[in-house]
């Protein structure tokens, strides 16, 4: 470990707690849980990835720019508020909760992700609102790029077809979308963040690799409940 991941656990009175995952594995209901029964923060950092999407679409910006793209976030503030119910999301002030996970913005802010120096402006970001601890960070690299020195990481995964049912259940009726597109899509998400140049999905080495296919919500839940605990109460011991 590098002398400044080894201050970092010196000075954090509580542990930072990363969830990494595909899309669609559960990560974000994970997240509040663990942030409610443990008394923790939710910040949920994918929120902010979509916050500066939703401004390239309103200035009709090309995701595949990445100049622009950093211009753009040079000049945008995104702040999140955690409440009982999850995240209220602002971007330069504007509670855009809600827009936030409209289709077309999540689907934008998977292609906004790839590049490096975006990720590398989002990273800091991110440390800044986590460093302190007592914190549930939920997104595709916390444990390996933005905090890996967290005390607790949990790889939360599922098998594609699980996956795109439970996003396809969550949609509803939406138009003309079926399970099948959803499903494509999801694959397609898979492979930009696996395969990115920058930060590629993948778990931590020191990871809990938390597979929810054949598991219940409340098995997940427990489950994951039991690893920050005996994290917790090791602490105590020392």
């Amino acid at each position: 470990m590098s002398e400044t991941a080894a201050e970092s656990r010196v000075v954090r009175e509580r542990p930072v707690i990363a969830i990494d995952g595909p899309a669609g594995a559960g990560k974000s209901t994970l997240a509040a849980h663990l942030a409610r029964k443990f008394g923790f923060l939710n910040l949920e950092t994918g929120a902010m990835y979509r916050a500066l999407a939703l401004k390239a679409i309103e200035h009709d910006l090309p995701f595949d720019d990445e100049a622009v793209l950093m211009d753009l976030a040079e000049y945008t503030r995104v702040a999140l508020e955690p409440q009982a119910e999850g995240n209220r999301v602002f971007l330069d002030g504007v509670d855009v909760s809600r827009r936030v996970r409209d289709t077309d913005v999540t689907e934008a802010a998977s292609k906004v992700s790839i590049h490096p120096a975006l990720r590398a402006w989002m990273v800091l970001q991110q440390r800044k609102l986590g460093e302190r601890g007592g914190v549930v960070m939920e997104g595709r690299d916390i444990g390996t790029a933005v905090f890996p020195d967290a005390e607790v990481k949990i790889f939360l995964d599922a098998a594609p077809e699980v996956r795109g049912n439970r996003r396809f259940r969550q949609r509803g009726p939406e138009g003309k979308v079926t399970e099948e597109s959803v499903l494509k899509e999801l694959r397609e998400r898979d492979a930009r963040d696996r395969n990115r140049a920058e930060s590629p999905l993948r778990p931590a080495a020191d990871a809990v690799i938390l597979d929810s296919t054949a598991m219940t919500l409340d098995e997940v839940l427990a489950a994951a409940e039991s690893i920050v605990r005996s994290h917790v109460e090791a602490a105590k011991l020392h």
